[in-house]
C-alpha cells in the first residue's frame, strides 16, 4: 500500500503526461475493434487527431455498438471479451443503461480504486484497526443477460458486478454473504442484512447513504439500541458515494455517535472509478489519472451543443463547472457521462461533483445546481437544528398574476419547530449561494419564496418502491426542471 502511495504521488506530479500515455494505450489496444477500424485508430497519433476524428457520444448514440455486445458479439468497442454489464437507471432517464465492463475495467479501474481508497485512508490514519473486523457492503443485484441467447454474460448494479468478481481474500473480510448481498428483493434484503450482520464485528461500511440509513435504522430497531456504536463498537469508517453526503451528515452523526467515526467519499460510477477523497479535512476528491480512463471536459455553457469543443486536463480552470467526457478501458469512446464537476485544485487535480447536465432547475433562468441546493439545505438544517432523510424539488410555474417558485418535498427525521421559518431560512441560503436565484427573487417579481411539503417518514422509500427503483444504484432525483417526479410523489401522498 505504501508503494502505491508513491505511484499516486507520481501521477499527481506529472498529470498531463500520464493522461497522454493513457490515451495512447487505449487507442492502440482498440485499433482492431469494429469501432477502432471505423474511426481508423491505426492512424491516430495525438489528442488533436482523436478529437477531430471521433465524435462525442451520448448513451443513445453509442447504444448500437453496446446492443451488439449485449447480444453476444465481441471485439466491437474493446478487444477483450465483455461478459459483464453495469445496469444503471440513471436519475434523469427512466430507460435502463447497460454499460460494458471489461476485465481491464474491473482490475485496473474498479478494483484498483478500492485498493487505493484503503491505501489513502491508512496513509492518513496509521493507527487504524480497519482490518481487525469486517466491511459491510450494501450491494445491488445481478442476473443472467437475457439479451444473449447463449447466456454467456451477466448484468447488474455496478456494486453487484464488483462484488461478484472480487478476489477471495476480499470475500473473507466482507459481510454479509454474497447470497444475501446480491438479493434482488430489496425489503427482504434489508431484513436479511440486518439480521446477518448485527453479530459481526463490523469496522467499516460501504454503500449509498440513502440505503445505508435504511439498514442502520432497521438494525437499531432490531437491537433495541440508540447508537450504532453500541452494536459495532469498532466501527470507524463509512465509504460512500453516488449522491452528495452533505444532507446526510447530521443524520449519520445522530445514528453513529462514536467520535472515532470517519467518512470517505468516492466517485465510483457504472462507467468507472474517477475520484477518491484523499484528505480527512476536506471533501474534495483527487482525480485518479492512471485507471485506464482518459478525461475531456466541456464548459457547462457549451453543454447544450450537439458537438461542443472539449478541453484537456491542462486547460481546465479553477471553480468552473464542466461536463465530464471519458474514454475508457471498457470501450466507452468520448462518452458524455452526464455528470458535471468543478475543479477545487489544479495542483494536484481535485474535484467536487456539482450535479448532472439534466439534473437542475432552470425554469426561470436561475440555474440552480444540485451542489447549490445541497449546500443550502445543509446550512439551513444546521441553523435550525433540523435533520432530513430525503428531498426533491421542481419548479412551480408562473401563473396569470402570480410569480413562480421552487416547490420542495422534504422527509424529516427531526422536524423543524416552524416549517415556514425553515422554508425562509432555506430560501435565504439559496439566495446567498446562487446570485441568479437571488436576482429572480427580487421583490418576488419572478419567484416568490420556496414552498415546502412535509411528508411522513418512509414516503420516499414507498415512492421508490412504487416506481420499481429500490436498490443501491437508484437515487432519488434531487432537482428536476419539470414536475414529473414531484407531481407523481405528491399524488401518491394524497392518495395515501
Amino acid at each position: 500500500m505504501k508503494k502505491r502511495i508513491h505511484e499516486v504521488e507520481l501521477f499527481m506530479k506529472y498529470p498531463n503526461e500520464m493522461q497522454s500515455e493513457v490515451l495512447q494505450k487505449l487507442i492502440y489496444r482498440a485499433r482492431n475493434t469494429k469501432f477502432g477500424r471505423e474511426y481508423q485508430f491505426e492512424d491516430l497519433k495525438n489528442f488533436k487527431q482523436y478529437q477531430e476524428r471521433v465524435p462525442l457520444f451520448t448513451y443513445e448514440e453509442l447504444f448500437p455498438y453496446i446492443d451488439q455486445l449485449l447480444k453476444g458479439d465481441q471485439n466491437i468497442l474493446w478487444p477483450t471479451e465483455i461478459r459483464w454489464f453495469s445496469k444503471s437507471s440513471g436519475t434523469t432517464n427512466d430507460r435502463s443503461k447497460f454499460i460494458p465492463v471489461s476485465d481491464e475495467a474491473l482490475e485496473d479501474c474498479h478494483f484498483k480504486g478500492g485498493k487505493d481508497l484503503l491505501s489513502i485512508y491508512l496513509n492518513n490514519n496509521p493507527d487504524s484497526r480497519l482490518f481487525t473486523g469486517k466491511n459491510l457492503s450494501i450491494g445491488g443485484s445481478q442476473q443472467v443477460n437475457q439479451f444473449d441467447n447463449n447466456s454467456n454474460s451477466f448484468y447488474g448494479d455496478v456494486s453487484a458486478v464488483i462484488m461478484k468478481n472480487l478476489p477471495f481474500w476480499v470475500q473473507i473480510i466482507r459481510t454479509p454473504s454474497l447470497e444475501i448481498a446480491l438479493m434482488d428483493e430489496w425489503e427482504g434484503k434489508i431484513e436479511a442484512m440486518a439480521n446477518a450482520t448485527m453479530k459481526e464485528d463490523v469496522t467499516s461500511l460501504t454503500g449509498v447513504p440513502t440505503w445505508t440509513v435504511v439498514l442502520l435504522q432497521r438494525i437499531l430497531e432490531l437491537s433495541g439500541k440508540d447508537d450504532i456504536s453500541e452494536v459495532w463498537p469498532n466501527l470507524e469508517l463509512f465509504i460512500h458515494g453516488a449522491v452528495s453526503f452533505v444532507p446526510y451528515q447530521p443524520l449519520f452523526k445522530d445514528l453513529i455517535k462514536s467520535p472515532r467515526m470517519n467518512y470517505l467519499e468516492t466517485y465510483n460510477a457504472s462507467e468507472g472509478f474517477f475520484g477518491i477523497q484523499d484528505s480527512m479535512d476536506s471533501d474534495e476528491m483527487l482525480l485518479m489519472l492512471d485507471y485506464g480512463i482518459f478525461y475531456e471536459f466541456i464548459p457547462l455553457e457549451n453543454a447544450d451543443q450537439k458537438q461542443p469543443k472539449t478541453i484537456r486536463l491542462d486547460d481546465v480552470e479553477l471553480n468552473k463547472v464542466y461536463e465530464l467526457v471519458i474514454s475508457t478501458n471498457a470501450g466507452l469512446w468520448r462518452y458524455r457521462i452526464g455528470d458535471t464537476i468543478r475543479f477545487t485544485s489544479l495542483s494536484p487535480y481535485r474535484i467536487k461533483i456539482s450535479g448532472r447536465t439534466k439534473h437542475f432547475i432552470n425554469a426561470f433562468g436561475e440555474e440552480l445546481m444540485i451542489e447549490n441546493a445541497e449546500k443550502a439545505i445543509a446550512t439551513a438544517c444546521n441553523k435550525t437544528g433540523v435533520i432530513i432523510d430525503n428531498f426533491t424539488a421542481a419548479p412551480k410555474y408562473l401563473e396569470q398574476g402570480k410569480s413562480g417558485a421552487h416547490e420542495w418535498v422534504i422527509e424529516f427525521s427531526k422536524e423543524p419547530d416552524n416549517i415556514e421559518e425553515f422554508a425562509n431560512t432555506l430560501d435565504d441560503e439559496i439566495r446567498k449561494i446562487n446570485s441568479d436565484y437571488d436576482a429572480k427573487r427580487h421583490k418576488d417579481i419572478a419567484l416568490h419564496c420556496l414552498v415546502i411539503h412535509k411528508v411522513p417518514q418512509g414516503t420516499f422509500y414507498e415512492w421508490m418502491r412504487k416506481r420499481g427503483k429500490l436498490g443501491g444504484q437508484n437515487k432519488v432525483p434531487r432537482l428536476s426542471n419539470n414536475r414529473k417526479y414531484l407531481d407523481d410523489l405528491l399524488e401518491m401522498v394524497v392518495k395515501k
